[in-house]
């Protein structure tokens, strides 16, 4: 019986590349057709961190808080306001989800503040100012249940009326300046950094209630990981990032509420619910980092 002649040695390398050249048209031509779907497996490129991310430019300044003091203009220290541009004491859930933002997503109608910053007794507005949602300080099996906040969500978090360091949970640190360790209390950034205020928010929610008298007690926060059977749903951690466009000695700062340790945070949630949804189904859940789009970085 004849048989074919063996392939020489440049024959086969030939073969060879041209296999695999067609197996890698074929992959690009994959990658090219679900890069842009939503419903695209995640690639091996994904970045595995819960989070997305809504950064909110400074809107306007008031001592009013539609939280703490509904319907009494003046009746509060002075705030600074991010996201919603309408936020007044008088601010209702409709008021919002009829507003324009300031933030990245513009869909993100949420009213973000905090008490105002002085320096020398003149107001210092953050440069930066990101509200970062997230799924982490909890069991994975926790992230992976997280669910959206709900619409309407009321939220307050840190201590206003803190006396000392011990009565708060604020952060403060320096960008771009690792070795100034944090503090509950302003730090001494060097030249050419800026002072950073951290501040997270509870995420296991009772399941029940928009607001509570505290304006706290119907979240809580982790408990060994696992949400308190007091406060059994899960929802996305709300960090609150600040950079302020000052450094240096730090006697001259503080905020209206008083020294840096009373730093606090109010949240009014107007985010439309399909949109958190999504976000949460496809951010939080998978451990994807996305941006402020909310989709795959």
């Amino acid at each position: 019986m004849d048989r074919a002649a063996p392939l020489s040695g440049t024959h086969r390398r030939l073969r060879i590349a041209t296999a695999v050249g067609a197996l890698l048209l074929l992959l690009g031509t994959y990658l090219v057709s679900t890069n842009g779907r939503a419903d695209a497996a995640p690639g091996a490129n994904v970045i595995r961190v819960a989070e997305f991310p809504a950064d909110c430019t400074y809107s306007h300044r008031l001592p009013d808080d539609p939280i703490i003091f509904p319907g009494l203009p003046g009746a509060s220290h002075m705030h600074s306001f991010f996201g919603s541009r309408v936020t007044n004491a008088h601010t209702t859930l409709p008021d919002l989800v009829n507003s324009t933002s300031t933030c990245n997503p513009q869909v993100d109608v949420s009213s973000y503040w905090t008490p105002t910053l002085y320096n020398n007794n003149v107001p210092v507005e953050p440069a930066i100012a990101t509200f970062y949602y997230l799924g982490e300080g909890v069991r994975a099996d926790v992230v992976a249940n997280t669910q959206p906040f709900p619409l309407g969500l009321r939220l307050v978090a840190g201590n206003a009326k803190a006396t000392g360091p011990n009565d708060s949970i604020a952060r403060w640190s320096c960008l771009h300046a690792g070795q100034v360790p944090p503090s509950k209390d302003f730090v001494t950034c060097p030249a050419g950094t800026m002072l950073e205020s951290y501040l997270d928010f509870p995420q296991c929610w009772n399941g029940r209630d928009l607001d509570s008298p505290d304006h706290k007690s119907h979240l809580a926060y982790p408990v060994n990981q696992a949400c308190p059977a007091t406060h059994p749903v899960p929802v996305p951690k709300l960090r609150q990032v600040l950079r302020y466009p000052v450094n240096g000695n730090p006697a001259a700062f503080r905020l209206a509420s008083g020294p840096g340790y009373t730093m606090h945070g109010d949240f009014f949630n107007a985010w439309p619910v399909a949109e958190m949804a999504r976000r949460v189904q496809d951010c939080i859940r998978p451990v994807i980092k996305c941006g402020a789009d909310g989709r795959p970085i």
